[in-house]
């Protein structure tokens, strides 16, 4: 009955905590790979441990609905408040399995260790030209030509970071993923206007499986950059991350980044929703 009582009488603070919990075991599921289905480019997990969080957010910042007069009641309202903004920290806190802390020195193994993908599915995109129509495999060849030189400067370049991390090298790194973002990013538009629809088609998965990866990386050299460095990279960064999102064949792309960290296909959906909307946030 006191239970009762308390969740007529606290409503904020049950809801509260009803959100978390909420968002605890989207975290749990995600991390038995259970998806729930797709809600959009993502899985309905990920949507709703994010409206959850967002509810939480809005919950803590929701003025009290009755107006404070006395100094009293002032002060509760005020701590009413903190505690919600304290639960909303809570929420945001609450870590997804694969969300560890990230060392320049790891983030620098997991750029090498990505170098085999990206030199695969580069490879890939220099045979695809042989299968298009003439005309098509014009556009597709002018539009990923820079690819082999891009990546192989990176792959060098992670190499040298990890074997001696300093400043220079990776000042040299925030460039050059920046410069093969954009190669990516600009072929993904160019290869949407092939009008074959089975050469479009082929094309673009090609170009997908680099962006995956390019992607990736990009992440991980943003997450060890001082925030006027990602600034900067956000600055040389002409198209943007959220103009080809609606052209990234998200399955694909989750059955990659799963494979690389031997993770569930949810793990990776909500690792690619989180990191996309990062990326956004920078300006990316």
């Amino acid at each position: 009955m006191n239970t009762i009582s308390n969740i007529w009488n606290h409503p904020k603070t049950s809801a509260a905590g009803l959100l978390i919990a909420i968002v605890a075991i989207a975290g749990a599921l995600s991390q038995q790979g259970i998806s729930l289905g797709n809600a959009g480019s993502g899985s309905v997990v990920s949507l709703v441990a994010a409206l959850a969080t967002a509810l939480l957010g809005l919950l803590a910042k929701d003025p009290d609905s009755v107006q404070q007069t006395s100094g009293q009641a002032s002060r509760q309202a005020s701590g009413v408040a903190a505690k919600l903004g304290a639960w909303l920290l809570i929420a945001l806190l609450i870590p997804l399995p694969w969300m560890e802390g990230c060392t320049a020195v790891t983030a620098a193994q997991d750029i090498v260790n990505w170098t085999p993908a990206l030199q695969s599915a580069v490879a890939i995109v220099d045979s695809t030209a042989a299968v298009l129509a003439p005309a098509d495999a014009s556009i597709f060849t002018s539009a990923t030509t820079a690819f082999d030189a891009d990546s192989n400067l990176l792959v060098n370049q992670a190499k040298a970071y990890l074997a001696n991390p300093s400043a220079s090298i990776l000042a040299e790194m925030q460039t050059q993923i920046v410069t093969l973002n954009q190669q990516v990013n600009a072929a993904l538009l160019q290869a949407n206007k092939i009008t074959d629809a089975a050469g479009q088609q082929h094309a673009m998965a090609a170009i997908e499986d680099v962006a995956t990866v390019a992607t990736a990386i990009m992440s991980l050299v943003e997450s060890i950059s001082s925030k006027a460095a990602v600034a900067q990279m956000a600055a040389q960064s002409a198209v943007k991350i959220s103009a080809v999102a609606p052209y990234f064949n998200r399955p694909r792309a989750a059955t990659i980044v799963a494979a690389h960290y031997g993770e569930s296909i949810g793990q990776a959906e909500v690792q690619i929703d989180r990191v996309e909307q990062s990326e956004i946030a920078a300006g990316l």
